[in-house]
C-alpha cells in the first residue's frame, strides 16, 4: 500500500510542476497545437502537455516498482519510452499515419514478446476459449493498437482524454489493489496521479493540451491494463473473480473503444483510410448539439461510469450476451445523440460562397451581407 501511495503522489507531484514550466517553454519556442477546419480550438494551445505527463509517470514507476519482482515492467516501461519518442515527434514535426502505426506495432512487439502480454482465452466469448498461439498473437497485436488509437482519437475536447483515462485506470488499479497486485496497482494508479495533475491545466479552457506524446502513452497502458485484467480476472483463485472478464474490460474503456471502432467502420466502408481524419467522432456530435466542452467531458465520463455499473451489476450473466447488452446500449445512445444532433449553419454572401459555421464555433466569419442584415 505504502509503495502505491509513493507512485501515486510521486507522479501528481512530477506532472503539477513540470507543466507550468512546459507550457511557458512551448509558448516561447511557440510549439502550439494551430487552429484549422478541423480542430475545434480557436486560438493556439501548446501541445506538449504529454512530455510532463510522461515525467511524472515514469519516474514515480521506476521508484515505487521493485523491478526485481516484476521483470517484464522493464518492457513495459522499453515499449512507454518508444511510444514517448514517436508521440513527440508527431506533436513537433507530424507524422504520416502509416509512420504511427509502425510505431505502434514495435511498442505491440516489445510487450507481447518480451513483456508476455498475450491474449490466451476468449473466455467463452462466440463460444471461443482457448485460443491457437497464432490466432492470440495477432488478436494482442489489434488490441494493443486499437486501444491506443481509441486513446488518441478521443482526445478532442478540452479534459476528456484525461478524465476518462483518469476513471479506467482508477478502474483497474482498484481490482488489482483489491486482488494483491501491487505493481499493477502501482501502474494504474501512477497513471491516474499524473492525468489528475495534468487536468488541472487541461479542464476548459485548456492551457495545455497532452497532445499524441500523452495520449499515445494513455492508450498503451490501458491496454497493458486491459490485457493482464482479461487474463486474471476469470481465475477462480483471485479475490473478486469475474466469468465475464473481457466483457468488463470492454465495459471500463468503452467509450473512447466504441467510437474508433464505429469511426473506423464508416471510414472503411467509405472507402477511405481508417487513419484519415474527419469531424464524426461522438465529442463532435455532442458539441454540434450545443454543449460546451465541459458539459461532453462530463457527459461521456458519466456515461462510462454508467456501462462499468452496468456490467458489474450483469457481471454473472453469459458473456456474450452482457457484450451484446453493452453495444446495444451503446449504439442506442449514439443514435439519439446523432438524432439530435444540431444541423450547421451555412451562410451565403454576395460572391455566392458558402460558409459552414458550426455552431459551438467561437469565431463566426461573417460576409458583407451578413453584417448587414444582423444590423437591420
Amino acid at each position: 500500500m505504502e509503495l502505491i501511495l509513493l507512485g501515486t503522489l510521486l507522479a501528481f507531484i512530477i506532472t503539477y510542476a513540470a507543466i507550468p514550466v512546459i507550457i511557458n517553454v512551448s509558448t516561447i519556442k511557440k510549439l502550439y497545437d494551430v487552429p484549422n477546419a478541423r480542430k475545434i480550438h480557436v486560438t493556439p494551445v501548446p501541445s506538449l502537455g504529454g512530455l510532463g505527463i510522461f515525467a511524472g509517470f515514469i519516474i514515480a514507476c521506476l521508484i515505487a516498482i521493485p523491478l526485481d519482482s516484476a521483470p517484464a515492467f522493464q518492457y513495459f516501461f522499453a515499449a512507454a519510452l518508444i511510444t514517448f519518442f514517436l508521440g513527440l515527434k508527431d506533436d513537433i514535426l507530424i507524422l504520416t499515419p502509416m509512420k504511427k502505426l509502425i510505431g505502434q506495432v514495435v511498442t505491440a512487439f516489445v510487450i507481447i514478446y518480451k513483456g508476455g502480454m498475450v491474449i490466451k482465452s476468449m473466455h467463452g466469448f462466440l463460444g471461443v476459449y482457448d485460443l491457437p498461439e497464432a490466432i492470440s498473437l495477432a488478436l494482442t497485436y489489434l488490441t494493443v493498437i486499437v486501444i491506443i488509437n481509441s486513446f488518441n482519437l478521443i482526445d478532442g475536447v478540452d479534459g476528456l482524454a484525461a478524465g476518462l483515462g483518469i476513471f479506467t485506470t482508477l478502474c483497474f488499479g482498484t481490482y488489482f489493489y483489491i486482488n494483491q497486485q501491487p505493481q499493477y496497482a502501482t501502474l494504474a494508479f501512477a497513471m491516474a496521479g499524473s492525468l489528475l495533475a495534468f487536468l488541472i491545466f487541461n479542464r476548459s479552457p485548456a492551457k495545455i493540451f497532452m497532445g499524441d506524446t500523452g495520449s499515445l502513452l494513455l492508450g498503451l497502458i490501458n491496454a497493458i491494463l486491459v490485457i493482464h485484467f482479461i487474463d486474471v480476472a476469470g481465475n477462480p483463485g483471485m479475490v473478486m473473480s469475474f466469468k465475464a472478464a473481457p466483457a468488463i474490460g470492454v465495459a471500463v474503456l468503452i467509450i473512447p473503444l466504441f467510437d474508433t471502432l464505429r469511426v473506423f467502420s464508416i471510414r472503411i466502408l467509405s472507402r477511405r483510410s481508417p487513419f484519415s481524419p474527419d469531424r464524426n467522432h461522438i465529442h463532435h456530435i455532442l458539441l454540434d448539439r450545443g454543449m460546451n466542452h465541459k458539459n461532453v467531458s462530463l457527459t461521456l465520463i458519466l456515461a462510462n461510469i454508467f456501462f462499468v455499473a452496468l456490467a458489474f451489476m450483469l457481471r454473472d450473466i453469459n458473456i456474450n450476451l452482457l457484450i451484446g447488452i453493452l453495444f446495444a446500449c451503446a449504439f442506442g445512445a449514439f443514435a439519439v445523440a446523432y438524432y439530435y444532433r444540431k444541423p450547421i449553419l451555412v451562410v451565403t454572401g454576395s460572391t455566392g460562397d458558402l460558409i459552414q459555421i458550426e455552431p459551438h464555433s467561437k469565431i463566426l466569419p461573417l460576409t458583407k451581407a451578413k453584417k448587414a442584415a444582423e444590423q437591420n
